[in-house]
């Protein structure tokens, strides 16, 4: 392209400070350097983990940043030593990465790269501790590597899953981070076999996304748990069967899943946060058999605790980061489930805004509407 070496100046929503809406700047996006993308973002969406870091409660606040992680668009030019993505390429920028080369990269059992692990302080591109992004020569901060609130961004080329040109980048955009998270955590982990029983634990876009990796393998009874009853009709869409509202019974939610299921499910997944999710996921799952997989994030100060007899019966609990999805290996593969109608993406999808308008999409999300709200960065 035309615009390759040079400082492209674009439209970019930028944070200033904590809990302020968004404001939409003209940014300089500088080139990509060795190992580094250029991308031209198409669609975005909002995760919580956007609003989590934008309202800056709990963690180092880093601003003036440019926010956004789930995202597709199209390579617009490469840096030195970029060898398998090329101009024209249709990609999803994904918020942890693949180098392919550490000692986690090369094992089938893990998907967190030394080097491109999420890193949530870093403000700054690897190659050289340097922003690609400035205003009037002054810099503004990356988030988790990718900052897809921006028409054009630029991404270390370990985080860039290369895709089927044919898919829809403004469906498959939100498989960069919650969807995969969340599918992959039952059919990567879990891995529930056909007929078996899945307790759901949080019924947020996370948590549908893996009752659907349940209902894509097969499994007889999903029951969702939640405090929040008004989500359960939704989740009717993703295969859930059954709802537990732990706040309609005096007894703990995981011993009112045993006694639904005559002894427990065969798997769970957890995917709220709650260290009293995390004990009733896991202690609510079969013994000699039963699988409980973590996936929401805890406060840094929580520890949980469940008696060890519980692991001694032959329970198993399991942790999971991005669903064991190795992003530039596993991902298009991903895309292709949805493109062979497998797996379903456009029901999570409930809102959709102009890039204009992003902050509606802050609104949406702080008001507990819908699941995934869908920006469209060219008009």
């Amino acid at each position: 392209m035309s615009t390759a070496g040079q400082v492209i100046r674009c439209k970019a929503a930028v944070a200033w400070e904590s809990g302020k809406p968004l404001s939409i700047e003209e940014v300089e996006v500088a080139p990509p350097q060795k190992d580094e993308v250029r991308i031209k973002i198409l669609f975005t969406s909002l995760c919580h983990t956007d609003v989590y870091f934008w309202d800056a409660k709990g963690q180092n606040p880093l601003f003036p940043r440019i926010l956004g992680h789930e995202a597709g668009g199209i390579v617009e030019s490469v840096g030195e030593g970029v060898t398998d993505l090329k101009p024209g390429d249709h990609v999803l920028p994904i918020f942890t990465g693949e180098c392919k080369e550490c000692p986690h990269c090369l094992s089938e059992e893990s998907n967190m790269c030394d080097l491109l692990r999420i890193n949530t302080d870093r403000g700054e591109m690897i190659n050289d501790g340097k922003s690609r992004f400035s205003i009037n020569g002054k810099p503004i901060y990356h988030f988790l590597g990718t900052s897809t609130f921006s028409e054009y961004t630029v991404v270390h080329v370990g985080q860039v899953a290369k895709i089927n040109p044919e898919a829809p980048l403004d469906k498959v955009c939100v498989l960069s981070c919650g969807m995969s998270t969340g599918f992959g955590a039952t059919v990567n982990v879990a891995k529930p076999k056909k007929g078996q029983s899945v307790a759901i634990f949080g019924l947020g876009a996370v948590g549908l996304a893996a009752a659907e990796g349940a209902r894509v393998s097969g499994a007889s009874r999903i029951i969702g748990v939640d405090l929040n009853p008004s989500r359960f009709e939704l989740a009717k869409n993703f295969g859930v069967t059954e709802f537990v509202n732990p706040k309609d019974h005096k007894k703990p939610v995981q011993e009112v899943i045993a006694e639904m299921t005559g002894g427990g499910v065969d798997r769970s997944v957890e995917c709220t946060g709650s260290i009293q999710a995390m004990i009733s996921a896991f202690e609510c799952v079969h013994d000699g058999w039963g699988v409980a997989v973590l996936v929401g994030v805890p406060n840094k100060d929580d520890a949980f605790k469940t008696h060890p007899v519980n692991l001694l019966n032959e329970r198993t609990l399991k942790g999971t980061f991005f669903g064991n999805y190795k992003p530039r290996t596993d991902i298009p593969a991903v895309v292709e489930r949805y493109m062979n109608k497998e797996l379903e993406l456009d029901k999570f999808i409930t809102h959709s805004v102009p890039f204009s308008e992003i902050n509606k999409a802050f609104e949406y999300m702080l008001a507990g509407e819908g699941l995934r709200c869908v920006i469209r960065m060219v008009a």
